[in-house]
């Protein structure tokens, strides 16, 4: 098993040392191409541990410290629990252990599908892994800008130039607190399966990895370990069938010897190994998906609060929130403050019957009384606000659900799309209310497709533009659903939006316009500008700017008696018609 570098060429009549130096990283300059046939495999038979060889004094020593993957699985500890019982929480599976890889170095000269880079929430090259943009070229970096950040626990694609990989994923590890050990440890096993999820969605089956930072942000070398190796065994057992490889990149021996050590725990290769690790596995390794499972979140049975027996108004859950999937955990929001007064973590200390007694009383306060924007035939208005914390989880986990998603069918109805920038440099994001079609419209594939288009815009100050033009023809969404869709987006949404630009309001729009700003959200509605012609619009959003429906310009002239935009059908030229 040679590597192609120059330790490799030296070493390439004895197997040991060909094994130990596929196992080194590169010494500087251009690394050539690594295939995975060159990487260790962890269920290699010549992986297992090697005779000892005598040294000059006579002594037995390993030939390599990295010959071959030692065997955590011997010594006095296993011999001492060797009596021990229990079912084993993770059984020998040759087919999985054949898909995974250990490589002493930068993954950055393997052949595969894509490599992993831990990096910061703007993705900027000097914090992401060493040597990465050097190896890739100038074009990363310039990708990098265009993608407006990354959430912790998050992950995002792109090309990797001039890298043998065909993709670099991009992922932001968490910030590490023993206070906030169990979130920490939960946002680091989101990242890498953040990371596998991406590579499947795009149809990729082998991936490297190094390990997503550990002292960088004070992490704990050895439980970062543990929650890597956890979440991809747990990963791989559900989708074994669409993954080739997984490559573990270690650059220190010390890494290289923790992976050594633990990779035995999550990978048995064989009933021994699967019995001695039993005894020697943590006691908290998770749920099925790696992540710890916090008992204060368990589901308890306990007495409803005083008065709740009787009352009519049912008690809303937490199911109450759609896409239930325990997968999807609270991420830290990474912007300045909010990153140490993360509103998901704060609310772990609050007792869980508390807030759901919070959440009753909520209910019951907003449904006293009459429901006036019910009645006027505006949709359900009444369902409780939601705390900064709630609105928080809740945009988080229509997110990640949404990067795990095929959206393109929604992607094709054109309802929304990125225009370019207003007159003072906003980003544009395009409305188009012809174009939803409610009946033949999936409303919440449409929430996940909004969440995911909307994401890099409400980072920073946006500006968005809605053409109402002929909308009146279609049947629209209720007001109950606007208010649940701007719950979603989140409060940054709504801090950072700075104007509504809506062409050919009627006197429906305008007044379902004002009942938002009564009923739901003075704040954001009050940022709407009405605009009547496309001329006016053009002041605020200038034309090359805007990819606009042909529809619209035509519906321009009609509102407009004949005064307005024209668009010349063959050469999509755009001139005003004159006022005489």
């Amino acid at each position: 098993m040679q590597h192609r570098s120059p330790e490799a060429a030296s070493a390439s009549a004895s197997p040991t040392a060909a094994a130990a130096a596929a196992m080194a990283p590169g010494l500087g300059g251009v690394e050539p191409a690594v295939t995975l046939d060159q990487v260790p495999r962890w269920s290699d038979p010549d992986q297992r541990i090697s005779p000892l060889l005598p040294t000059a004094a006579g002594s037995e020593t390993p030939p390599s410290s990295f010959l071959s993957f030692s065997d955590p699985l011997t010594g006095d500890d296993a011999a001492a629990g060797a009596g021990g019982r229990g079912a084993s929480r993770f059984p020998v599976d040759h087919e999985i252990n054949s898909k995974i890889y250990l490589w002493r170095g930068h993954p950055w000269s393997l052949e595969v599908d894509a490599v992993v880079n831990s990096t910061n929430e703007n993705l900027d090259e000097a914090h992401s892994s060493p040597g990465l943009h050097a190896a890739t070229g100038t074009g990363l970096a310039e990708e990098c800008a265009t993608l407006g950040g990354c959430r912790t626990g998050m992950a995002k694609m792109t090309n990797a130039y001039d890298l043998p990989a065909r993709k670099v994923i991009h992922t932001v590890g968490p910030k590490y607190a023993v206070k906030y050990h169990t979130a920490a440890e939960n946002a680091l096993s989101h990242c890498y399966r953040s990371c596998l999820e991406l590579l499947i969605e795009n149809g990729l089956e082998s991936i490297a990895t190094g390990c997503i930072y550990t002292e960088a942000k004070n992490y704990p070398r050895e439980p970062a370990a543990h929650v890597a190796i956890r979440t991809v065994r747990r990963f791989l057992e559900k989708q074994k069938d669409k993954i080739t490889a997984i490559v573990f990149c270690t650059i220190s021996s010390s890494d290289t010897e923790i992976y050594k050590r633990l990779l035995p725990l999550y990978f048995p290769r064989d009933k021994q190994e699967e019995e001695i690790a039993a005894l020697k596995l943590p006691a908290d390794v998770g749920d099925e998906n790696g992540e710890t499972v916090i008992d204060e979140r368990k589901i308890r049975i306990k007495p409803l609060p005083a008065g709740a027996a009787n009352s009519k108004t049912p008690i809303p859950t937490l199911a109450d929130i759609p896409l239930p999937d325990s997968r999807l955990t609270r991420r830290r929001n990474s912007f300045k403050l909010d990153s140490y007064l993360d509103p998901a973590f704060m609310s772990i200390i609050k007792d869980p019957d508390l807030r759901r007694k919070e959440q009753w009383e909520k209910s019951a306060q907003a449904n006293k009384g009459l429901n006036l924007a019910n009645m006027l035939g505006f949709g359900d208005l009444g369902s409780p606000p939601l705390s900064a914390a709630e609105e928080y989880s809740l945009h988080s986990r229509y997110l990640a659900k949404a990067n795990s998603m095929n959206l393109s069918d929604v992607a094709e109805m054109k309802i929304i799309y990125r225009g370019g920038v207003d007159s003072e440099g906003r980003p544009v994001m395009v409305v188009v209310g012809a174009h939803f079609l409610l009946r033949c419209l999936d409303l919440e594939r449409f929430v996940l497709y909004v969440v995911k288009e909307f994401e890099p815009l409400i980072q920073k100050p946006y500006t968005i533009v809605y053409f109402h033009s002929a909308a009146s023809l279609q049947p629209q969404p209720d007001l109950g659903f606007m208010k649940r869709l701007q719950q979603i987006l989140g409060r940054k949404h709504k801090k950072n939006l700075h104007t509504i630009y809506i062409l050919h309001p009627t006197l429906g729009l305008r007044t379902a316009v004002m009942v938002m700003q009564l009923f739901v959200d003075g704040e954001v509605w009050k940022k709407v500008v009405y605009v009547d012609r496309l001329v006016q619009l053009f002041r605020y959003v200038p034309r090359e700017q805007l990819t606009i429906p042909d529809f619209v310009f035509q519906h321009d002239l009609e509102v407009n008696g004949g005064k307005g935009i024209i668009v010349d059908p063959r050469t999509k030229h755009v001139y005003q018609r004159p006022s005489g």
